[in-house]
Order: C-alpha cells, then sequence, then structure tokens
C-alpha cells in the first residue's frame, strides 16, 4: 500500500528499442516503489515511452526523479532538467559511480564464474563529456576496492580507449550497463573473438534497487528542507 502523503518515485532510464532493457528499469522501480512505500512510474529519455517529459507533465502531486544513468554526459546536463523545469518534482544526480553499484558489479563477476584476484576491465558505452570520463573512472576505483586487483577503464563510445585496446588474455570484463542492448551484445561480440571472460551487465540487482532507495530518500528529505 503506498502512501499519498509521500512524493512519488519517478524513474528515468535511457530507453532502448530492446523490450527487454526497458523492463529492467521497470523492475528496479518497482522493487524501489515497493520497498519505499510509494508509487512509483518508470520513464525514458527516448526510444521508449512513457518518456520523462510526459510523466512529468502528467504529475498532479510532487515527484522524486531519480535517474538510472551510470554517470554524467548530455541526457543528465540538459535533457532531464528540461524535462523537469515545470514539473513539482526534485531532480537527483547520476546512480553512478556508487559503491553499491560496484558491490552489484562483483556479484555479477562471481556469478559468471571469474575467478577471484582476476584482473578487470570495466566497459562503459562512453561519453564526450569529460565530466562523464571521470566518472567512469571512479568507477573503475570503486570496483576494484571491491573486487580488490586492478581494473582498467574502457569505453565503446566516446572518450576513453576501446577495449580491444587495452584487454589481454589474463583480464575479465566487467560492463557497466545497467541493461542488456546494443551495447553489451555488442562488448559480448567482442569478449568472444579475444577468449576473454565477461560478466552479464549489472540488470536488476537487489543492490541497484537499495540504492534508488537510498537516493529517493536523500532526495525527500531535501525536497522537505526547502520546502
Amino acid at each position: 500500500m503506498s502512501d499519498p502523503s509521500l512524493p512519488s518515485l519517478v524513474t528515468v532510464a535511457h530507453g532502448t528499442r530492446r523490450a527487454g532493457g526497458n523492463e529492467i528499469a521497470r523492475q528496479i522501480t518497482r522493487g524501489a516503489g515497493v520497498a519505499l512505500g510509494v508509487e512509483s512510474t518508470a520513464a525514458y529519455v527516448e526510444l521508449s515511452e512513457p518518456l520523462l517529459a510526459d510523466v512529468v507533465a502528467g504529475l498532479d502531486s510532487s515527484a522524486v526523479v531519480v535517474p538510472l544513468l551510470l554517470s554524467t554526459g548530455f541526457h543528465v546536463r540538459t535533457d532531464l532538467p528540461r524535462a523537469c523545469v515545470d514539473g513539482p518534482v526534485v531532480l537527483g544526480r547520476p546512480l553512478g559511480p556508487d559503491p553499491l553499484l560496484a558491490a552489484a558489479q562483483v556479484a555479477r563477476l562471481v556469478t559468471a564464474g571469474i575467478e577471484p584476484g582476476r584482473p578487470l576491465v570495466l566497459v562503459a558505452a562512453g561519453s564526450t563529456d569529460p565530466v562523464a570520463w571521470r566518472d567512469l573512472r571512479a568507477a573503475s576505483h570503486l570496483l576494484a576496492d571491491a573486487w580488490g586487483t586492478k581494473v582498467r577503464t574502457a569505453t565503446l563510445g566516446g572518450l576513453g580507449p576501446r577495449p580491444e585496446e587495452v584487454l589481454t588474455p589474463d583480464d575479465a570484463v566487467s560492463p557497466y550497463l545497467l541493461s542488456p542492448g546494443l551495447f553489451s551484445r555488442r562488448l559480448a561480440e567482442q569478449c568472444e573473438a579475444l577468449s576473454v571472460p565477461c560478466a552479464d551487465v549489472i540488470g536488476p540487482h537487489p543492490l541497484v534497487v537499495d540504492l534508488v532507495v537510498e537516493r529517493y530518500r536523500d532526495l525527500a528529505a531535501e525536497a522537505r528542507a526547502t520546502a
């Protein structure tokens, strides 16, 4: 049962034409909404409905918007603030980097059978925004702390080296991707060609749900403090 006195939860993912990728956002959002006891809606920046701008325009009470985006970039800097500018919402920062995401990545590595102590390459979608590269380096440091070995960083686009430029036969890959889609498929094909083991995407891991719950509570408290 949701509490109507609390702000609703709206998450926003990038969106993909692949239904499975969008379902990840919905699963995370449902889990967080149940844990918080609030109404919850998964929205998207593009390529899938409902779009964030439409969800915000249709709100008749306050909401907290938690991006399911793993680093800074054009969407975070421009699209999300634009979609939220006239709505009764508090907009949060990107989901990553965060220690809970690193812990979820470790869980995926273990499930994939990757032996502890193996060097890792964190591979992200990438961005041309220098702040996004800073975020990815921070995510790699958090993963290194959680896994206990060196972690290098690669991207599939934008700033940073490509996986094939940095991977060695001794490495394993930890995808810094929330949902399956074009990027995860491309990365899996590259890893197979190089005979390098690759963990699954982060997905709707319980720790990701916990992180969304944590972000909601922080933003709701901020909204109350400034009301």
